[in-house]
C-alpha cells in the first residue's frame, strides 16, 4: 500500500488546479490526488499529473505576464487552486536574474552571456520558499493542521515562516549542528524547533517513522508526504528564467545538488514550457553541483555508474549535505540526457566561489551559490561549459545564512586611529 499520513478531509474532493493525478516516475501507475509519495505497485516516487492548458501559446503568454510578482503568475500550470493568490500565503518568487558581466570576466564566459538567478530575495532567503508555498496548498487541501518537515536548515525556516502567516502550527526537525543563524531564523516563527542528533539522513529517517505513527496524524510533511506537491515549486524556477530571458530557454544551467529534486524540477518545467508552445524548442544542458564532501551523485557520474552510493556528509556547504540523495539516480539521467556533467567543488573552493560572487556582482550568497559558482568555474577551465552561450548559474540562498563560512577569512581592512595621517599610512589613500 502506497505510504501516507491520514488527512481530515477526502483527498477525492480536493482542488489543486490542473493537477489531475499523481503518476509513478517508475512504472507510470497512476493514483488519485492525496497525502502519498511512493508508489504501491513499485514503491516508486510519486509527482503530479496535469492536464494542462491548450489553445493560443501567446494568448497563456499574456496571461501569464499579466499575473502578480510571484510564482502564482504560473498558476495555470501549478497545483494549485485558480484563487492561490488570495490565500494567505509568503507568495514567493518573481527574483533577479542578474546579468553577471564581472563574473563572466573572471570566469572567461563572454560579456551578456552569464546570469546569475538570485533567489535569496526570496520571503526567508532561500529558494525554499517556492516549494513550502506548494506544499501548503496542498496541506490546506488535505486539511491538515500541522506543517513539519525534516530539513539542512533553510526550509526549516520557509516551513515556520509559511506556517505563521497562514494559521498552521509547525514542528520543524533539523540536525544538531546546523549554521546557528539557520537554528535562529527557524525558531524565531515560533513554532516548535526540534534538534535530531545524527545527521540530516537521520533526521528524514526519523520523520518517516512519524509519519506512519499516530503521533503523525494531521501533519504535512512538507518533503515527505507532501513530496510531489512540494517539488512542483522548483519548476517556478524553470518558468522564471524563461520568461526573464525574452521567453528562451538558457543553453546551459549549473544547479546544484542536495535531494536532487530542484534540478530534476527543473528539468520538468522547461520540458513542459516546450510543450506547450511558450518557448522554442532547442537543445539545453544541465549541469549539476556538489561539495566534494558530500558528492555522491557527481562520484557516480564520472565514475559512469547509475546507482548513486550514499556517503557521509562533510562540509561546510551544510544545505546540501545529504548523503543519500532521492532523485540522485534522476540527475544522472537529465545531466546524461542533456549532455552536461556532474562536478564538484572542495570547500575552499567554495569560499573562494563566494567571495568572488560578491566582488564582482554584488551578490552574497550562502555556500550553495558558492558551490555552482565554483563548479561553473571548474567547468569552464575543463572546456565542459561554453563560453560563448547563455549560462545560468543558482544561487539559492543568502549568505548571512552561513557567515561561519567566511567569517575567518573576511574582516576589516584596516583598523586605525580617527585620523587623515592614519589613513595615509595605513594606504588606503588612493
Amino acid at each position: 500500500m502506497a505510504v501516507q499520513t491520514t488527512a481530515p478531509t477526502s483527498a477525492t474532493s480536493v482542488d489543486l488546479g490542473p493537477a489531475a493525478g499523481l503518476s509513478c516516475r517508475e512504472c507510470g501507475e497512476r493514483f488519485a490526488l492525496g497525502p502519498i509519495f511512493a508508489c504501491e505497485f513499485c514503491f516508486g516516487p510519486l509527482e503530479v499529473a496535469y492536464d494542462l492548458p491548450a489553445g493560443d501559446p501567446e494568448q497563456l503568454r499574456k496571461r501569464i505576464e499579466a499575473g502578480p510578482a510571484n510564482i502564482w503568475r504560473y498558476a495555470p500550470l501549478l497545483p494549485v487552486p485558480a484563487d492561490v493568490a488570495d490565500k494567505p500565503n509568503l507568495n514567493p518568487g518573481w527574483t533577479p536574474l542578474v546579468r553577471a558581466d564581472n563574473l563572466a570576466r573572471e570566469l572567461g564566459v563572454e560579456p551578456g552571456k552569464l546570469f546569475v538567478k538570485d533567489d535569496s530575495g526570496n520571503p526567508t532567503h532561500s529558494f525554499k520558499d517556492r516549494v513550502v508555498a506548494q506544499a501548503l496548498e496542498a496541506a490546506r487541501a488535505f486539511g491538515f493542521t500541522t506543517l513539519s518537515c525534516s530539513s539542512t536548515g533553510n526550509l526549516a525556516g520557509a516551513v515556520g515562516a509559511a506556517a505563521a502567516r497562514a494559521g498552521f502550527r509547525s514542528c520543524v526537525f533539523i540536525p544538531h549542528d546546523l549554521e546557528q543563524g539557520k537554528v535562529v531564523m527557524a525558531a524565531v516563527y515560533g513554532g516548535d524547533l526540534v534538534g535530531i542528533e545524527g545527521t540530516y539522513d537521520d533526521v528524514n529517517r526519523f520523520c518517516s517513522e512519524l509519519i506512519g505513527d499516530p503521533l503523525g496524524e494531521g501533519w504535512g510533511f512538507v518533503n515527505v508526504n507532501l513530496r510531489p506537491y512540494y517539488a512542483e515549486g522548483s519548476k517556478t524556477l524553470a518558468y522564471e528564467i524563461c520568461e526573464q530571458l525574452g521567453w528562451r530557454l538558457p543553453d546551459q544551467l549549473v544547479i546544484p545538488i542536495a535531494s536532487g529534486s530542484q534540478l530534476t524540477k527543473i528539468d520538468k518545467g522547461l520540458q513542459e514550457l516546450i510543450r506547450l508552445g511558450l518557448v522554442e524548442d532547442r537543445p539545453y544542458k544541465i549541469f549539476g553541483a556538489q561539495a566534494e564532501g558530500c558528492s555522491p551523485v557527481s562520484a557516480a557520474f564520472k565514475a559512469g555508474h547509475d546507482v548513486v552510493r550514499p556517503q557521509k556528509p562533510n562540509t561546510i556547504a551544510k544545505s546540501l549535505a545529504i548523503g543519500n540523495p532521492a532523485d540522485g539516480p534522476y540527475v544522472l539521467d537529465i545531466a546524461r540526457r542533456t549532455g552536461g556533467a556532474v562536478e564538484d567543488v572542495d570547500d575552499a573552493q567554495v569560499v573562494d566561489a563566494i567571495k568572488l560572487l560578491a566582488r564582482t556582482e554584488g551578490v552574497f550568497a550562502e555556500t550553495a551559490g558558492g558551490v555552482t559558482v565554483g563548479v561553473a568555474r571548474k567547468l569552464v577551465e575543463q572546456g565542459l561549459l561554453d563560453p560563448a552561450l547563455t549560462t545560468v548559474v543558482l544561487n539559492t540562498g543568502d549568505g548571512l545564512k552561513t557567515l561561519d563560512a567566511v567569517a575567518p577569512t573576511t574582516g576589516p581592512t584596516a583598523t586605525i586611529r580617527p585620523s587623515l595621517d592614519a589613513f595615509r599610512d595605513a594606504g588606503l589613500a588612493h
